[in-house]
């Protein structure tokens, strides 16, 4: 990633809270973006919380993603975007049955059914 002006982190980044096996073990993350949050996420958490201030032109336009998400146009701008939904967004859980309850007509073609059964 050398043909990028942003700055690697002071340190490597993990979050050892939601992502404890690593981020592309969690089965949500490329290898390629894993390293991206690795190399980059430090410095990136960094603009992010207002710790650092943006140096280059491409930091100041990650701080304009992180206000307006749908100008991101860089792969690292897109990986964090990613990042903070998985980790701070709510997580989905899908059932295999349906919330919705059958609706009245097909309950009323069985009713019509048993009234037809004589009695003895």
């Amino acid at each position: 990633m050398s043909d990028t002006e942003f700055r690697h982190g002071k340190k490597r980044f993990y979050d050892n809270t939601k992502f404890p096996r690593g981020f592309a073990k969690s089965g949500d993350f490329t290898l390629a973006e894993e390293e991206i949050l690795t190399l980059y996420g430090d410095t990136m958490l960094g603009l992010e919380s207002g710790d650092l201030q943006p140096e280059n032109s491409e930091e100041k336009h990650f701080v304009k993603v992180l206000v307006n998400p749908g100008k991101a146009k860089s792969k690292l701008e897109r990986v964090w975007l990613k990042y903070v939904q998985l980790a701070r967004g709510r997580k989905r859980f899908h059932t295999l049955n349906g919330r919705t309850k059958p609706d009245a007509s097909s309950v009323d073609e069985y009713s019509d059914d048993v009234s037809l059964v004589e009695e003895d």
